[in-house]
């Protein structure tokens, strides 16, 4: 059957999933093969890979694609990707491996047999070099800098074969990879789709800026990160409640599809808001919702960084285009929910509460205001919340 979808980054998927049939045998050979453990980060790279997610890899980047996406935002064949994607290790474990030799990838936590890789290549890297281009910063109180800090000093590049999704399908129905959202849109016949990633619940202004982005597209997909986060930040198993509550209360059913995927949150800011896209395209959508702050953390990147930098990529590096939002807030003159270009209203008469400051609430046992969340969505999250006091 024909898509009108557009094409996956880089013209086709590549995903990584050992056939079901095969799995079996595989990790009974996996057994037998020098063990490399993978850190969270690691893993859940990994399963991107396999799923096909971050299309076109087919691994983790060898010399050449690192040091590309590290100063040039491309592979070495020029298609635009911005954050290397590394496995490493540290010098003593590195010098038991060949190139060419075949390794079992290893989650570092659980001890489970994820995968397996073919090395085709050692290579040392400069840390530094990697944070103050990815980043922009090499101050290790940035989550994302200090995990590139703590890594091994030599990364292994070669292809993968993913043998495990490490439990996801199990813990989320929602959880779906490309080629299956690509085949619900087929259905619909949707060939206009605008994804909003998320790693909060849904609020009020969300919900104002998706159905805005709703008018300009056949479908909205809403698309959250369950993949682990920084601390403090509200498990997944909640905030899927929370999707939940709203899709069925708030939106139209028949235009809009709620997936999962098993990303780690890197908080790269501009860089990151990019992989975002290139992620939504691979799944089929056509637009992304660039927000204020998109992928950021701290003071790192300015309100609007994420957004200008996707005015410096060339229109034939990316099918895929953002939709540039400002934050949207309560306008109590207006009795509804307004941006600063659609509001006449001065700046006393908004109630614009930000993700950080909802959760500082909900810690000390206060309700916020109706105008910022939907009633079902502040029950689940106060429910989470006494529990955790109790």
């Amino acid at each position: 059957m024909s898509s009108s979808l557009v094409p996956p980054h880089g013209g086709i998927l590549t995903p990584r999933l050992a056939p079901p049939d095969e799995v079996k045998e595989r990790l009974e050979h996996a057994c037998r093969l020098p063990k490399i453990p993978l850190s969270s980060r690691e893993v859940s790279d990994l399963l991107m890979i396999g799923m096909g997610a971050f299309s076109p890899l087919t691994g983790f980047m060898c010399r050449q694609d690192y040091l590309s996406s590290t100063f040039d935002m491309q592979l070495s064949d020029g298609t635009l990707w911005p954050i290397p994607i590394t496995l490493t290790v540290d010098d003593a474990l590195a010098k038991t491996i060949k190139d060419g030799q075949t390794v079992a990838l290893v989650d570092g936590e659980t001890g489970e047999t994820v995968g397996t890789m073919d090395v085709q290549e050692k290579y040392t890297y400069s840390k530094r070099d990697e944070v103050l281009n990815v980043y922009r910063t090499d101050d290790e109180a940035h989550p994302g800098v200090a995990k590139v800090f703590s890594q091994g000093e030599v990364c292994l590049g070669g292809p993968v074969t993913v043998l495990s999704e490490c439990g996801y399908p199990e813990r989320f129905p929602e959880y779906a990879r490309p080629h299956e959202v690509r085949a619900i849109f087929q259905k619909r016949g949707w060939s206009t789709v605008v994804a909003f990633q998320t790693r909060n619940p849904i609020h009020r202004s969300h919900e104002f800026i998706t159905k805005v982005a709703l008018e300009m597209a056949d479908g909205l997909f809403i698309h959250p990160i369950v993949g682990r986060l920084k601390e403090g930040d509200i498990p997944a198993e909640v905030r899927m409640k929370c999707y939940r509550a709203l899709l069925e209360g708030y939106y139209p059913k028949d235009r809009v599809v709620l997936k999962v995927y098993p990303m780690e949150m890197r908080y790269a800011g501009p860089r990151e808001a990019v992989l975002h896209a290139i992620i939504r395209q691979n799944f089929g959508c056509s637009h992304l919702c660039v927000g204020r702050d998109h992928a950021g953390v701290g003071n790192y990147y300015g309100p609007f960084d994420a957004q200008k930098i996707f005015d410096e990529i060339p229109p034939n590096k990316l099918v895929i285009r953002p939709i540039k939002f400002e934050n949207a807030f309560w306008c109590r003159v207006c009795g509804s929910m307004a941006t600063a270009k659609t509001c006449p209203h001065p700046r006393e008469q908004h109630l614009s509460i930000s993700g950080t400051k909802l959760r500082e609430m909900l810690s000390s046992g206060e309700m916020p205001p109706p105008e910022f969340s939907r009633p079902e969505v502040v029950k689940i999250l106060m429910d989470y919340y006494r529990s955790l006091a109790d």
